[in-house]
């Protein structure tokens, strides 16, 4: 990039007097550039940057790249994408023995595996070391299955030798394969996995009926069509707010303008009301229940505007008629018996769960760093006692005892309870004992699966990761690693920069590994394409086989 484009002739040498056949090459211009390739190292990793750190598209690229005179097409751009990857991961695996050394003068690694899928794309699985969070391998499977996720554990094994301890999910297929490769290394399962199950399962059901009942009414876009016809008003009188924050500093009506203050009073209540739904922590459901928030909102409005009429104001049918019409708005949904049935039932469930939340100390109510919260920091004895205390709570009080739901809550804690606590493991390590304390939970790959679905979003516009992780190849999650600046000494091992690493990789394998790549991506070839593009293709294939038989 230094340079722009350029022409070089290249003298190549070999000896005549010999059959060694050997050809020496310029090793500087190798340095710079991948032989029979047109771009150099540098725009190489610039691109892996742009794309896979920055969350750039093609576009911006290409606007970025020919800043600095290097003209560029997208399809060149995916290419060296996809080519860049293929170099970090052959890097990464070559330096695995020293990433090993790096995590045992820590004392070891804590192995936490998660995985991510969008409807109907593959399962990207990722396997990370929670204590120096370095990426450690990748793989794309098809489906959660202890078949399909056993080579990839039994992979990390061979790498980087045996975790001190394993920390996954719930997933059938992730414990038994956890089993099967590490059947002597405690095994934990996530709190945060753990507590999201029971939520889903003790109130999901009930959830998903008040969500549908509110889509149902539409009272989202109702209340918004009626604060943008409130907001016309008010912005031709802009005084008026004002007038409403003077009013509730004094707790009593603006009376210069009495007349028209119903009119923000009005609007500034749709706003609260619509506003419920924004009152998450970041967690998710079922830790955060908007849905539920805005129902409880909306009835609260009605309620207060239900009392409007009775009391004595001057001029009350013009004064009133900004609140007459969001009541109007409001009574259906305020009306809706099987809305507000549901909405009794959860409200109970979610005061049975958020107890067992505080009890875990995970996601509490009063946290607000959502998923970057990883739980805590408290003796998982003082956890273990309040989980116990909690358990006998439930089990003993007449109102859950024998509700089904509930038993599914205790029974959930009871098959999981090994799993759940785990005792400070004790290492020697060249700098003397240490006593590591494996992490509660897997938000750690929760963020990382969070901030590539934000990347995808970035560059697309799309939020469906389906696509994506489609195309992507399995070890496009190693670029995470580039953040972390240790991680990056030991993959350099010396050089200066990972144009100079690059450079010392065998071409070969990365065209070799490229190919393989992309007859893996799952892509239709392009003949069957073309062939299924025909007009009344089913009968053209019919035909055939008719006439052949």
């Amino acid at each position: 990039m230094h340079i722009g484009e350029f022409i070089a002739h290249e003298r190549l040498l070999y000896c005549n007097h010999c059959d060694c056949e050997t050809v020496y090459a310029s090793s500087d211009l190798a340095k710079l550039v991948e032989r029979r390739c047109s771009f150099g190292y540098d725009v190489l990793v610039y691109i892996g940057r742009a794309l896979f750190l920055r969350h750039r598209s093609n576009r911006e690229v290409i606007d970025e790249l020919a800043v600095k005179n290097i003209p560029i097409s997208p399809s060149e751009i995916d290419y060296l994408g996809r080519k860049f990857i293929i170099y970090l991961a052959l890097a990464h695996q070559q330096s695995a023995g020293r990433i090993s050394e790096a995590m045992q003068l820590k004392g070891g690694y804590m192995l936490h595996v998660d995985g991510t899928f969008d409807t109907t794309g593959p399962m990207l699985m990722s396997g990370l070391d929670s204590i120096t969070e370095i990426v450690l391998a990748n793989v794309k499977i098809p489906s959660e299955k202890a078949d399909k996720i056993i080579p990839f554990l039994r992979r990390i094994a061979r790498l980087f030798g045996q975790p001190l301890a394993v920390v996954s999910d719930m997933g059938r297929g992730i414990m038994k394969a956890v089993e099967e490769v590490f059947a002597d290394i405690p095994s934990f399962i996530c709190h945060f996995h753990f507590l999201r199950d029971i939520g889903k399962d003790l109130f999901g059901k009930e959830y998903a009926i008040i969500r549908n009942r509110l889509k149902k009414h539409q009272i989202t876009a109702t209340l918004r069509r009626r604060a943008r016809l409130l907001r016309e008003i008010i912005d031709e009188n802009p005084s008026l707010i004002n007038a409403l924050d003077t009013s509730i500093k004094n707790k009593q009506l603006s009376g210069s303008t009495f007349r028209l203050i119903s009119v923000v009073s009005a609007y500034s209540l749709i706003q609260w009301a619509l506003d419920g739904k924004n009152q998450a922590q970041g967690y998710g459901f079922p830790f955060d229940q908007p849905h539920v928030t805005f129902a409880r909102r909306l009835r609260i409005v009605y309620d207060k505007i239900e009392r409007l009429p009775t009391l004595q104001l001057p001029n009350a049918k013009c004064n009133n008629t900004p609140f007459i019409k969001v009541a109007s708005d409001l009574k259906e949904v305020v009306n809706d018996t099987v809305l507000w049935e549901k909405m009794l039932e959860i409200e109970s469930k979610i005061k049975v769960f958020d107890r067992l939340r505080d009890a875990m100390r995970i996601a509490t109510k009063s946290g607000c760093q959502g998923l970057n919260c990883d739980g805590m920091e408290e003796n998982i004895h003082t956890i273990e006692k309040r989980v116990t205390d909690f358990r006998r709570w439930l089990s003993t009080n007449n109102r859950f005892s024998t509700h089904h739901d509930y038993q599914k809550v205790i029974a959930q804690i009871d098959k999981y309870w090994e799993k759940l606590f785990a005792d400070p493991i004790d290492i020697n390590t060249p700098s003397g004992k240490v006593s590591i304390q494996p992490q509660r939970t897997n938000n750690i790959l929760e963020r990382f699966f969070r901030d590539f679905r934000r990347g995808n979003r970035r560059k697309t516009g799309n939020n469906s990761m389906s696509k994506m992780l489609k195309a992507m190849l399995a070890e496009t999650p190693l670029v995470k690693n580039l953040e972390n600046r240790d991680y990056v000494d030991i993959l350099l091992n010396g050089k200066k920069t990972l144009e100079e690493l690059f450079a010392d990789i065998d071409a070969t394998m990365v065209r070799r590994n490229l190919q393989h790549a992309q007859k893996s991506c799952e892509k239709i070839p392009a003949k069957i394409k073309k062939m299924i593009a025909i007009p009344k293709f089913p009968e053209i294939i019919s035909d055939i086989f008719v006439r052949g038989i």
